[in-house]
């Protein structure tokens, strides 16, 4: 922890301020957070390096992809880039209940959502393979946009429903092919620990594929990335696997039912004591 010497000591009331900021005035001392300046340039290493890599390798890859229909050099890629990320900034993982990953068949993975570290520390964790319904506003950087879709992520327009109905029956196609998805059916970030309403389209598109639903909790996500902050703090993230619910047989008009089970499943690893 370095100090500086200021120029004339600061008033009480100024000093009282900055311990509230965790940089404090102590005697005439500046006394800067080591810990929270080190997370600050990590980030900042991770944001540029990240921004690199995919400038660089994604244009290689979807060469690659297109000229030889090589889809596994995009995932081989985007894991590399994920990795990358999170060794960077210090983030870590631990898997709980990985034995009940349906790795052998297509399933609709259904995960909370707490932070902007969840996504890819997710696809990451789960699946060699994973596709993503994706927010449609990523599609505005185009390299990006380009490698999710030679990659099979499909996006979702959550303000046109035609467009989001299409996307599911796109997403029950894809899974029926053989291919599983991550989905977060609160629909976006929980600022709290707990879990916003779900969505029906993730239930209505494991249905439509009869494929099983696999819920999914990962604590530890607000710690590593607060909302409205970038800075990231390397923080080990826990992920619980629960049972797969399975969909065969079910209907449509049974999609609140199958909601119902996932949540409770959820819940119930949320509430675990944390490891």
């Amino acid at each position: 922890m370095r100090t500086f010497r200021s120029a004339a000591r600061r008033p009480e009331g100024l000093h009282h301020e900055c311990e509230a900021r965790r940089s404090d005035v102590i005697d005439g001392l500046f006394v800067y957070d080591a810990p929270r300046v080190i997370s600050a340039v990590r980030s900042v290493a991770t944001y540029v390096a990240v921004s690199l890599y995919v400038l660089i390798a994604a244009p290689i890859g979807m060469l690659l992809a297109i000229a030889f229909r090589w889809k596994g050099l995009l995932y081989f890629l985007g894991h590399t880039g994920v990795r990358l990320g999170l060794t960077l900034s210090g983030i870590k993982f631990e898997v709980k209940g990985a034995e009940r990953l349906p790795l052998d068949r297509a399933a609709v993975y259904c995960s909370n959502h707490q932070s902007h570290i969840d996504p890819p520390v997710l696809f990451d964790a789960l699946h060699p393979r994973m596709h993503i319904l994706y927010k449609a506003e990523i599609d505005r950087i185009p390299v990006l946009a380009r490698a999710f879709r030679l990659g099979g992520f499909i996006p979702v327009d959550r303000r046109n429903k035609e467009a989001g109905m299409r996307a599911i029956e796109a997403a029950a196609a894809s899974l029926r092919a053989g291919n599983s998805f991550l989905v977060f059916p609160e629909g976006t970030r929980s600022t709290t620990d707990e879990m916003l309403p779900f969505k029906k389209g993730a239930f209505i598109m494991a249905i439509k594929a009869q494929a099983p639903v696999v819920p999914i909790v990962i604590r530890g996500g607000r710690d590593a990335m607060h909302r409205g902050s970038r800075v990231i703090q390397p923080v080990t993230l826990t992920i619980r696997v629960g049972v797969p619910v399975e969909t065969t047989g079910l209907d449509v008009k049974d999609r609140d039912a199958l909601i119902a089970r996932v949540r409770q499943q959820m819940a119930a690893l949320l509430a675990a004591a944390p490891v």
